[in-house]
């Protein structure tokens, strides 16, 4: 066995074995894979192991075709074939017209990858799956890629090209502990021996927390026991000239695919159960759970009224095994959190369908530092330090239970929450807040009318439209008030600290005490990673001359380790986070200035505190730091405080305003607003798919500071691809919604990004990435909105008071 390599990949199933066959793809030849048994003993070995194309954003699309590429050029490798059904096709159910604007939705979303979905109504889903029935449907959505493959093959396929580019794989080799090293590199400790490497990978199926803890972290992935059975063969079946399509039922909530010349037919029953939480059996290998079929028998009844055959046949044998699940039901894949040189590919509950893609996009981000596509969705930093245990089996039951029922815009379903809350949480709920889900935290999305106020969850504009209409009204006419809590906020300190943000930022840093600037920061090719507010606070009796580095709540843990891994050896900085000690309260509005100084004794003229100033003071009692900055694109003011004062400041600030009638207002409002104002959203609009001149935020980059990361590729980067343009849509039904294709002709030209309705300007807006040559002002294309076809222009960005006038009081 090899004591020295270049990447170990612990695990054997698809994820480790996709891993290690992408590595050398990429160029890494050098790497090694271990397995505590055999290859596919976990998980892999008893998956349903359908392959399909559909995806609820471009980036898992985009790695399901890369899977469905790779399958079919391994099923026709004459040395090794893999048995892999591809193009049986595969139906999605609906019997709500809501559920079919979704599958239309997706449809737009996937032609921007080149994929081709189809809407089909009740009857044409009965004649391409003639053993379904069309009670109580209205139609669903056709994959003609949909298939299934051998999971022992594949892998083994996949092992045996990495072994041939020159890696090794390990049976029967437990991994018994990890080291690192002071210069990162890392020591894999086996029951043979030790392996040195640089970097070490996690892809360890249902037991990623044995070795999650091996390096001191602990992984949101929970699993659940899911059952499946095979049937006797059926007559249809035999007779047919062709095989039966795939099936996936949200309505009943099963799914089946032809076996034989029977159906595997799965459960996603409602009373399900987790697995393995307290330990895993080591000897739990190759191995199933007890069959609990009374647990699903809900589920089959209604697959029974769906499929009647399924009444007539019998039983040939139950499979009851394990599968992963996440908070958000996505993998988790790319860097661990606070650890260098570490990765991970876990999660993965539909595994062998998306598997292909999975090691594809985490050996470009090992060996290039990114993938060609964002990764945000499958990031494992999205998640930041409230997921334990209990909330990750609270939400993978409610993700198992919703397997096939996806999230409508602005649904926060139930599982899990108040993960993350402040002391004003309660004021808000018992003030009539609805409240969204941001990393964990519970922050106010509208304010509703009564208690019995809900909204029809969908893809158009739902009842909370004028509600949020209300509120922009009230900050642009007077003022509002919003808390912003789980704002990334970080404390940087040292002799270093600006030198240190020059070099990350591409464009220039103030570093005048008590002045305020926006910024981006690239990665090494050049592209946009993150968005952050830069503010310099002199040394007080608070604390010592430092910078305060503000960005999205999500970008938490992300942010963190892109600096942390750019500090230089000789360099004195000292980054701390404050993101979880204090909270925002936005006050914004022509009557904010007159809120504000009524409960601090500062001045607050424009002339004392102008535009993107920062200032320590006391709102009331209450310890503050006050950035004159705005989201909205009115005077606005961020106010920061400790969240032990909290509620004695927002107690101030609502009293002054009373005298001027301000109101609540949320999220929605808040997305409204910006639109209106040209600013974009991280992870939504700000993507490492493009790079600063093709977001459209040149004035923010200054190739003549000197260096910075990512400077030398922005400069070899040629004639941009796309162009982040604003649009004006002719539609007053439904806002864009990010993934619908823009369309000119058959031809599609670009992405959505974002869009809502802009109530001061009585604009339907979108932001969307569109080919250069359809970039200009004035411009008309097509969006396909959830399958109608609506005309959009291109316009200037910031439609509302575009001269920034407002925000400058």
């Amino acid at each position: 066995m090899k004591t020295q390599t270049k990447a170990v990949v612990i695990g054997g199933g698809i994820a480790g074995c996709s891993t290690l066959y992408h590595l050398t793809q990429e160029g890494w030849t050098d790497v090694v894979l271990v397995e505590r048994n055999e290859l596919t003993s976990g998980t892999t070995w008893h998956s349903a192991a359908q392959v399909t194309n559909f995806g609820m954003n471009q980036t898992m699309v985009g790695l399901k075709t890369h899977s469905i590429n790779l399958y079919k050029e391994l099923r026709d490798d004459p040395d090794y074939p893999v048995s892999y059904n591809h193009g049986d096709g595969g139906i999605r159910l609906a019997n709500t017209e809501a559920q079919m604007d979704g599958y239309r939705h997706f449809g737009s979303m996937a032609r921007g990858m080149d994929v081709e979905f189809e809407i089909l109504d009740a009857e044409e889903c009965a004649r391409r799956h003639p053993l379904i029935s069309t009670d109580n449907l209205l139609g669903g959505l056709w994959d003609a890629n949909d298939g299934d493959i051998d999971p022992a093959s594949l892998c083994q396929a996949l092992a045996r090209r990495a072994r041939k580019a020159g890696a090794e794989v390990y049976r029967n080799t437990p991994v018994t502990g990890l080291t690192q090293l002071k210069d990162d590199s890392w020591i894999v400790h086996t029951d043979k021996g030790d392996i040195a490497c640089e970097v070490v990978i996690n892809a360890c199926g249902y037991r990623v927390n044995e070795v999650g803890a091996m390096m001191g972290v602990h992984h949101p992935v929970a699993s659940m026991e899911h059952q499946y059975m095979v049937t006797e063969d059926i007559p249809a079946i035999v007779e047919s000239d062709k095989r039966m399509p795939l099936l996936r039922c949200p309505i009943s909530d099963y799914y089946c695919r032809q076996e034989k010349n029977g159906l595997l037919v799965g459960f996603y029953e409602q009373d399900c159960k987790t697995w393995g939480i307290d330990g895993i059996d080591p000897h739990f290998v190759n191995a199933l759970c007890p069959d609990d079929l009374d647990r699903v028998m809900d589920v089959l009844e209604g697959a029974f009224e769906r499929m009647p055959c399924l009444m007539d046949v019998g039983i040939k044998n139950i499979v009851n095994g394990p599968i992963t699940y996440t908070i958000d039901g996505a993998p988790l894949v790319g860097p661990i959190p606070g650890k260098r040189n570490a990765f991970c590919i876990i999660g993965l509950r539909a595994g062998l369908g998306e598997g292909g893609g999975h090691g594809w996009m985490l050996a470009q981000q090992i060996v290039h530092g990114e993938a060609c596509y964002d990764t945000w969705c499958i990031d494992p930093r999205r998640f930041t330090g409230h997921t334990n245990v209990e909330l990750t089996a609270l939400k993978s039951i409610e993700d198992y239970q919703n397997e096939f029922r996806f999230h409508f815009p602005n649904e926060h379903r139930p599982a899990g929450r108040g993960a993350k809350t402040t002391p004003l949480t309660p004021i808000f709920k018992a003030e009539g807040a609805e409240f969204a889900v941001v990393n964990g935290w519970e922050r106010v999305e509208y304010m509703k009318p009564d208690s019995d106020f809900h909204v029809t969850y969908g893809f158009k504009f739902d009842e909370s439209y004028p509600l949020v209409a209300h509120e922009v009204a009230a900050v642009q006419n007077g003022v509002g008030i919003c808390e912003v809590n789980g704002f990334n906020r970080f404390e940087i300190t040292g002799e270093d600290r600006h030198s240190f943000l020059d070099r990350m930022i591409c464009g220039r840093v103030t570093k005048k005490d008590g002045r305020v600037g926006l910024g981006y920061l690239l990665n090494d090719h050049g592209m946009l990673k993150a968005e952050a507010t830069v503010a310099n606070l002199p040394a007080t009796d608070r604390g010592p001359a430092r910078v305060w580095y503000g960005s999205a709540a999500a970008a938490e843990f992300h942010d963190m380790d892109w600096l942390q891994m750019h500090i230089g050896a000789n360099e004195e900085v000292q980054i701390k986070s404050l993101t979880n000690d204090q909270t925002i309260l936005v006050i914004a509005g022509p009557k904010a200035r007159d809120v504000i100084s009524a409960v601090s004794r500062d001045d607050w003229s424009k002339e004392a505190f102008p535009w993107l100033s920062a200032r320590e003071c006391f709102i009331g009692f209450a310890p503050a730091t006050v950035l004159g900055v705005s989201f909205s694109g009115e005077l606005a003011y961020e106010i920061h405080v400790p969240n032990a004062s909290l509620y004695a400041a927002y107690t101030a600030l609502r009293e002054a305003g009373e005298a001027h009638g301000m109101k609540i207002f949320g999220a929605l409002a808040v997305d409204s607003m910006r639109l209106e104002k040209g600013f974009l959203h991280w992870k939504a609009d700000i993507l490492t798919e493009f790079d600063p001149f093709e977001t459209g935020l040149d004035r923010f980059v200054k190739m003549d500071k000197g260096d910075f990361v990512g400077r030398d590729a922005l400069l070899e980067r040629k004639t941009p691809a796309k162009r982040l343009v604003t649009l004006h849509v002719d539609h007053d039904s439904a806002a864009a919604h990010g993934g619908a294709s823009v369309m000119f002709g058959r031809e599609v030209v670009g992405t959505v990004t974002s869009g809502e309705w802009g109530h001061r300007t009585g604009m339907n807006l979108a932001y969307a990435f569109v080919v250069p040559e359809f970039a200009n002002i004035g411009m008309v294309v097509e969006l396909d909105l959830c399958g109608t076809s609506v005309a959009a222009q291109v316009i200037a960005p910031s439609p509302y008071n575009p001269d920034y006038s407002l925000m400058r009081g």
